[in-house]
């Protein structure tokens, strides 16, 4: 990393999003799946210049991918995840690859709240304006080609991200797609350990 001071993290505001799915049109499933969403809106340090020094920003995210992480798991039940991606939503004062710094920060952070899963965490950014939702691809924790966990969770909060902000998020579910019936890998087929198959 460079020897570039830190950026000072400053927090706006942070949300948890929880949402119980019972049935997609079929017999209510066993048991439920719960999806949750943590986000947090910060300022973006290098709103309307170009930094060409990214990796400072990226550190100082840490401990914030850290506290969303562990929310997330405390809410669902670190052993009951199943599924995880992330997003972040730029402010159009920003730049595609301010929200890239959630990769390490954000996904990094789930891996090591929930034990170091294989798979690695799918993820989605974009520039955009106040109030931009944004659909987060999810997949299995440990094996990314179990098909019955492909699937997405919306984000998004009303007034965010401002032009000088980033919006970044973290989802987690309990389980796969409700009713899941179009064959592929199966969970409990899971074997290879290569955080795909």
């Amino acid at each position: 990393m460079s020897s570039t001071l830190l950026p000072t993290i400053q927090l706006r505001k942070r949300s948890l999003q929880i949402e119980t799915i019972f049935h997609e049109g079929g017999p209510p499933a066993g048991r439920p799946v719960r999806v949750a969403a943590a986000c947090a809106v910060v300022r973006n340090p290098y709103a309307g210049r170009f930094e060409p020094e990214l990796l400072a920003f990226m550190e100082a995210l840490k401990p914030l991918g850290a506290s969303l992480a562990q929310e997330l798991a405390a809410t669902l039940g670190k052993d009951r995840v199943e599924a995880y991606g992330k997003a972040a939503i730029v402010g159009v004062n920003g730049e595609m690859e301010h929200g890239a710094v959630w990769h390490e920060a954000g996904g990094w952070a789930m891996r090591e709240a929930l034990g170091a899963p294989q798979a690695i965490v799918p993820s989605v950014k974009a520039v955009a304006g106040t109030g931009y939702r944004l659909m987060v691809p999810l997949h299995h924790v440990h094996a990314a080609y179990v098909r019955s966990h492909f699937s997405s969770a919306e984000i998004g909060i009303q007034d965010a991200p401002r032009p000088d902000e980033i919006l970044f998020a973290l989802v987690m579910s309990d389980g796969g797609r409700i009713h899941a019936r179009v064959g592929g890998l199966r969970a409990e087929e899971i074997s290879v350990g290569d955080g795909q198959r």
